[in-house]
């Protein structure tokens, strides 16, 4: 997908290098349709320039900043010099979120996708998201939670959802605590085995979090946490922790919750 209209000044831009001059350098812009820009030769790289062609090839892809836009002639100025290395590398990462983005949208309606739907449903992202990419990130996290603010039918909405969950690598965190659960009760076994239903959440955890209660050593639980981010992550986890000792309190036992192991082996 590229973008209708021109880029802002200050604005970073993806390009390719199409034609090369003695006085600069002509790039199409890769996310705007039917747009190029001209770097002239001072922008091209700092000192003095004796052959462009030692800075930049024809067909190079290059990311630039945009130092002037002027609708009425047409014209774009840009400078490639202005660009520092960490610039670079995130903008161009930026650029393949969005052509893998595109394509997972075209995966999510079919090749045969007309062109005014991909419009509408890609501009309701940008809209709500900023970027496909993005978009498509929370909807993988999140699911219909992230997309009920977005301007699609409730079919499109899980369209993007499904393929999101099937293409989307989101970043997690992983968190750990223990529980230390006791009964005194003869069905003692059975108020521990329930308070650990109770972590686990008996079916109510999100589905965008991953968490496990495991056996560590009498009395003690371990549960770990995956989630999007460390505050989800310490939220479930004390959450999961809380319903276990709830559980366990009400059967007549107790429970404690801690950070690191208490026991020695597992």
């Amino acid at each position: 997908m590229k973008y209708e209209g021109w880029p802002e000044q200050g604005e970073l831009v993806v390009g390719k290098v199409d034609e090369i001059e003695d006085f600069g350098v002509f790039i199409d812009l890769e996310e705007y349709e039917d747009k190029r820009g001209l770097a002239h030769v001072s922008e091209v790289a700092s000192g003095w320039i004796k052959n462009v062609r030692d800075h930049v090839s024809e067909g190079q892809t290059v990311v630039a900043k945009v130092l002037d836009v002027d609708e009425s002639s047409q014209q774009i100025d840009l400078s490639i010099k202005d660009v520092n290395d960490h610039q670079r590398s995130d903008k161009i990462q930026e650029w393949k979120n969005e052509q893998k983005a595109d394509k997972w949208l075209s995966l999510a309606f079919g090749e045969d996708m007309d062109d005014e739907t991909f419009g509408r449903v890609a501009n309701a992202l940008l809209s709500e998201f900023g970027s496909l990419y993005d978009g498509f990130v929370l909807a993988a996290i999140h699911g219909k939670e992230a997309l009920e603010p977005v301007d699609l039918s409730d079919d499109e909405r899980d369209r993007i959802i499904e393929t999101a969950r099937e293409n989307v690598s989101v970043p997690y965190v992983t968190v750990t605590g223990y529980v230390q659960l006791e009964s005194p009760n003869p069905s003692g076994v059975d108020d521990v085995r329930g308070a650990l239903e109770a972590a686990e959440g008996d079916g109510e955890v999100p589905d965008e979090i991953d968490l496990d209660v495991t056996y560590v050593g009498s009395p003690e639980y371990r549960i770990r946490v995956q989630a999007p981010n460390y505050k989800t992550a310490e939220d479930e986890l004390e959450a999961a922790a809380d319903r276990a000792i709830t559980s366990i309190d009400e059967a007549g036992g107790t429970g404690t919750f801690h950070r690191d192991r208490q026991t020695d082996t597992e």
